[in-house]
């Protein structure tokens, strides 16, 4: 049994990983901007708050005292290229503030590199209107990888998409760039958390396919 704080609580993403860390018997400290918006996170073991993720002194007093972070948040009304940077320095500097030592991001599969080593967002017939997106999420895997010290992180994503409506199996398997593969939300909840209570890769970016 551990404590662990999830960033982004309140999306699909974010509400698998806390029902997982749940169903595991960790404390869980849901972060969402809104609280009131999110009462049904409200669980036993499961302590709703407020916070922003790109505020660094938010980020270490949110954290004190947890063994393990999940970074599952996205704020639309961000410029992308603006807010995945800023939230990877104040949970560098947070979490490290807060002795977090593992931190579990979630990631894109635009950001995988496909068989011959390039991004999917840089090969052809990659759709123009998300490359932004995609490029600022990356910017801030590119923070981690710039920083020597901080927690031990790893980025996980769905090694294609989600399937919206797939149920969790309990299983699932590690891919790179593959668009036409599909995994749960509950599967991807159960990798994300594999990776905090027994890591397995390390300042690196993985990709998850359904089993």
């Amino acid at each position: 049994m551990g404590a662990i704080i999830v960033f982004g609580a309140g999306g699909r993403v974010g509400r698998a990983a806390v029902e997982e860390a749940r169903r595991r018997g960790h404390h869980v400290t849901a972060v969402v901007r809104t609280p009131a918006g999110h009462r049904g996170l409200e669980a036993a073991g499961v302590r709703l708050l407020a916070g922003d993720v790109t505020d660094a002194d938010a980020v270490a007093a949110l954290a004190a005292g947890r063994d393990a972070a999940v970074m599952a948040a996205y704020d639309p009304g961000a410029r992308p290229e603006v807010f995945f940077p800023a939230a990877a320095r104040a949970l560098l500097d947070g979490l490290g503030r807060a002795r977090v030592g593992r931190l579990v991001a979630v990631g894109l599969s635009a950001a995988l590199e496909t068989s011959d080593g390039t991004p999917l967002m840089d090969t052809p017939g990659f759709p123009r209107e998300y490359r932004a997106f995609a490029a600022g999420h990356a910017a801030g895997t590119d923070v981690w990888r710039a920083c020597a010290g901080g927690p031990d992180w790893v980025v996980v994503s769905p090694a294609g998409d989600f399937d919206p409506t797939g149920a969790r199996t309990g299983g699932y398997g590690l891919s790179g760039a593959d668009t036409a593969a599909r995994v749960s939300h509950g599967d991807f909840a159960i990798a994300l958390l594999d990776e905090i209570d027994a890591p397995r890769h390390h300042r690196t970016h993985v990709g998850v396919v359904g089993a």
